[in-house]
């Protein structure tokens, strides 16, 4: 009964404000926490205005006493292509030439966050968010599961984020936040990679599971000339609980760490009216062995739910950011944004990427605020853009060249939000 109310908690956090997003797609995470950062593409990590919903957490204690919140509507369009037949030689596993899309195409997204200023000095702030997620559901039997009509994963992942911020004197800042993460995890259609499992009764079909973790992170921000900003945080790995249903999918018995990540960043007042600013974010993916362990080595897939069983082959990704701030039209603030980094996806690890094709390289946003009354109450606004990119490679469980895998994704994200 403990078990169960247990999962019932974190199946209402991860429901409430839970990561819904089906790419984020900074691989799996978000560009940007929150609608003012997504009007940035992600880029503040030296801007204080970022910093209420899974910013950098040094930055609360420039923000007054607030509460913000924004809802999300993410619509990613995702599919994969097989070019190529079978060989129907005996060891091999061909797949269905054609192009598949998946079903699913609209996710929503919550967040808010609470900052109190205790004084001048001092700061106290709650925020929940969602981290991101991967979602695929083909309407096929992509790997010949006989017993699921569609084909995909979905994970969640959501932060309870308490943050303490305090100030070095006028201009600079330290800040420090206990995280609590908290995850869904679900997939179909595998059943067929059962001869390469530990635990086939734990690889598919078995509903929704949950796990949680504590992690935490840490930030700077401070003046260094005048109008000149520089900031940094650091995010540990978050140390999850294993997917005990899915023991014999995910490395180490089901586990599915949250990576560690960290970015610097500035931010340059060119005048009263205009800011520009810059970061460089690195998501670890390599400190998670699901994420990252490759499908095959040299000597053939290693068994999955083992302690170093196939995952995702996933790279780390450096990221790069730049956004632009203009105040000078009287009660607006406009935003916008760009940001690039190198899919973490290698060609040789398309295939199981069927079911996480975080494929997305550039990002172009768009965002602007809206004072609605005279205390400062803002109705926020953004628009996110992830191009359409494309990474294919061969079929590494069939004949050499016989088949290639080509996936391919690309997502509107629309975030609208209230600051009072």
């Amino acid at each position: 009964m403990k078990n169960r109310l247990s999962k019932s908690l974190l199946l209402g956090l991860v429901f409430l404000l839970g990561s819904g997003a089906a790419f984020a797609t900074d691989g799996y995470f978000s560009p940007g926490y929150g609608t003012i950062s997504s009007g940035f593409a992600g880029a503040g990590t030296a801007f204080y205005e970022t910093s209420l919903i899974g910013g950098n957490p040094a930055g609360n204690v420039f923000n007054s006493s607030e509460l913000s919140f924004g809802i999300g509507l993410f619509n990613p369009n995702r599919q994969y292509t097989i070019t190529g037949s079978p060989s129907g030689y005996q060891g091999t596993f061909g797949l269905t030439p054609g192009t598949v899309k998946s079903d699913s195409k609209l996710f929503i997204m919550p967040n808010i966050g609470k900052n109190w200023k205790l004084n001048e000095n001092n700061a106290l702030t709650l925020s929940i968010y969602g981290n991101g997620g991967m979602n695929t559901n083909y309407p096929t039997q992509t790997f010949y599961d006989q017993s699921a009509d569609h084909t995909g994963v979905n994970l969640m992942q959501m932060y309870v984020d308490l943050a303490y911020s305090f100030k070095l004197g006028e201009k600079h800042s330290l800040g420090i936040s206990a995280l609590l993460g908290a995850q869904s995890f679900e997939a179909k259609g595998l059943a067929s990679f059962a001869p390469f499992s530990t635990d086939a009764t734990k690889l598919s079909g078995n509903g929704t599971d949950y796990s949680a973790g504590v992690g935490f992170k840490v930030g700077y921000m401070g003046e260094l000339f005048n109008g000149f900003w520089l900031g940094a945080k650091y995010q540990s790995k978050i140390y999850m609980g294993a997917f005990k249903d899915y023991a014999g999918l995910f490395a180490e018995q089901g586990k599915f760490e949250i990576p560690s990540n960290w970015s610097v960043g500035v931010a340059y007042h060119l005048c009263s009216d205009f800011t520009v600013l810059a970061d460089v974010k690195q998501i670890n993916y390599t400190s998670s062995k699901s994420v990252s362990n490759p499908m095959m080595t040299a000597t053939g897939m290693n068994p999955l739910g083992s302690d170093n069983g196939a995952g995702f082959g996933w790279k780390d990704m450096t990221i790069y950011k730049v956004g632009f701030n203009y105040t000078g039209i009287d009660t607006w603030t406009l935003r916008a944004g760009y940001s690039y980094g190198k899919q973490p996806i290698p060609a040789s690890e398309v295939m199981f990427n069927i079911l996480a094709p975080a494929v997305n390289e550039s990002h172009i946003a768009l965002g602007f605020s809206k004072k609605i009354n005279e205390k400062g109450n803002a109705l926020n606004f953004a628009f996110n853009y992830a191009l359409n990119n494309k990474v294919s490679g061969p079929n590494p469980m069939e004949v050499p060249g016989q088949q290639t895998i080509e996936l391919e994704m690309n997502q509107l994200y629309f975030e609208i939000g209230f600051t009072f």
